[in-house]
């Protein structure tokens, strides 16, 4: 390539004005919350019924049974076999939808907006009408069974497995896996997800979010008659979630996998909630931390030292304080230099301001993204369903471009100083302890527990 080519590569153009569609609210005759969002040219409509209930408010005993639940809810229906419903949606040309998280669960559906009235009638009685048929109950319930055992024997979720194990105490749901552990999900029945149904569908709880070209569509009278009558248990909201942290000093914990090759490595601790006011400023902390490609992290591993194919860094933001995590993968003659450069970076975070070069960069990439999000009606409406799961005000999505633009690099450092915390550190490494074992007790960065168990059978 000639200088000329050279001199004249081409630099970063000034992002796009962007504003987040304005959205309409209101309530139907039972309270449960409505918000439409109209946007033009976008023939192809969303609609999600969102409740504000998720795997974090399970009883322990019957972890699972929100994710089983929700996969249950199209098995067939009041009017409808699974086969049905399927063929159903299919002739309207409608895709249905349903999944459990942590904070919330979803049922949704993606249809041409001239055929939205058929549509919600489909996913309003695949909401409120299922019959969780008892052979469809025992099939997820076994395939939910076998995930978990591939989860043990995926170094990856392994990995992730036991780090939330090492961060939260025993009474906290953010200990376990999402869609409950072995032991819990065996003893879940039709019963057990009836039951679950019966309390679900809480006014005060539910949010349906509509978005795409809705001109002409009385969407608060399609939905009226639909789901203004449903009536639910669930009670007051889900404040009581304990998201304790079980680390009092940095300490290791090495899962045994004999003959592996590589180490998976996770060092973090738990984290923060989504509600905090800083939001801004740790949104740019995690990418320059190791949230973009040329973050910190990745540099310094992938790129300086050639550790691993990628490392990554960032906060997991939930209702309630989820976890911190810095996670790579590395040959295992390497993995005591990858954890002592893994956090020389997160001390260098707390320790000194981040460049101009660094901070501009992860604002252009933040700001420049955040429209491309949204060029279809689906992650709009998850977006608005976002501030009603976490409670925050409406115009959260409005405020998101300044707010990422107005932070400073001293912004960033006073979030790295206040939310990491190097010294009360869980380092959860996957790998074989008879290879690394001995260069990580004598390593000095804390006290080694080496588990060799098997995993569960």
């Amino acid at each position: 390539m000639s200088g000329a080519h050279l001199a004249t590569r081409p630099v970063p153009g000034l992002p796009r004005g962007y504003e987040f569609p304005a959205f309409e609210k209101t309530r139907l005759s039972n309270g449960v919350a409505v918000r439409t969002v109209h946007l033009p040219g976008r023939p192809l409509v969303s609609a999600a019924v969102v409740v504000r209930c998720g795997a974090a408010e399970e009883p322990a005993d019957r972890a699972g049974v929100s994710s089983l639940t929700a996969r249950a809810l199209s098995e067939g229906t009041e009017r409808y076999d699974a086969i049905a419903l399927v063929e159903a949606s299919e002739r309207l040309g409608a895709e249905l939808h349903a999944a459990a998280g942590w904070d919330a669960t979803t049922a949704g559906v993606e249809v041409p907006a001239s055929r939205l009235g058929p549509a919600l009638e489909l996913l309003a009685e695949m909401v409120l009408r299922p019959v969780f048929p008892a052979s469809e109950v025992d099939r997820l319930r076994d395939q939910r069974l076998n995930e978990i055992l591939q989860a043990y024997a995926d170094p990856r979720r392994l990995a992730e497995i036991a780090f939330d194990e090492a961060i939260y105490t025993e009474r906290s749901p953010y200990r376990r896996m999402l869609g409950g552990s072995r032991e819990t999900v065996a003893r879940l029945d039709r019963d057990a997800l009836r039951a679950q149904h019966r309390a679900w569908l809480d006014p005060d709880r539910t949010t349906i979010v509509v978005g795409g070209d809705l001109a002409g569509i009385d969407v608060v009278g399609l939905l009226e008659p639909l789901f203004g009558g449903a009536r639910g248990g669930f009670g007051p909201g889900s404040d009581a979630v304990v998201a304790a942290s079980a680390v009092e000093r940095r300490f290791v914990r090495l899962i045994h996998r004999e003959g592996s090759v590589q180490t998976e490595i996770r060092i973090g601790h738990v984290g923060l909630r989504r509600l905090i006011p800083d939001f801004h400023a740790v949104s740019l902390m995690s990418a320059i931390l190791g949230g973009l490609f040329s973050s910190r992290l990745n540099m310094r591993l992938r790129e300086e030292k050639g550790y691993t194919y990628g490392a990554h860094a960032g906060f997991d933001l939930r209702r309630h304080a989820g976890p911190f995590g810095a996670r790579a993968a590395v040959q295992s003659e390497v993995t005591v230099p990858a954890v002592q450069d893994t956090l020389a970076e997160l001390e260098r975070m707390r320790g000194s301001d981040v460049t101009d070069g660094e901070l501009r960069a992860a604002k252009d990439y933040l700001i420049g993204v955040f429209p491309l999000r949204f060029e279809t009606p689906g992650p709009v409406v998850s977006a608005l369903a976002g501030l009603a799961i976490q409670g925050l005000p409406d115009d959260e999505l409005a405020r998101y471009r300044p707010g990422v633009e107005a932070v400073t690099a001293a912004d960033v450092r006073r979030a790295a100083e206040e939310h990491l915390h190097l010294d009360r550190t869980a380092i959860v490494l996957v790998g074989d302890a008879d290879a690394i074992g001995a260069g990580v007790e004598t390593a000095g960065f804390g006290d080694v527990e080496i588990v060799r168990d098997p995993p569960p059978d």
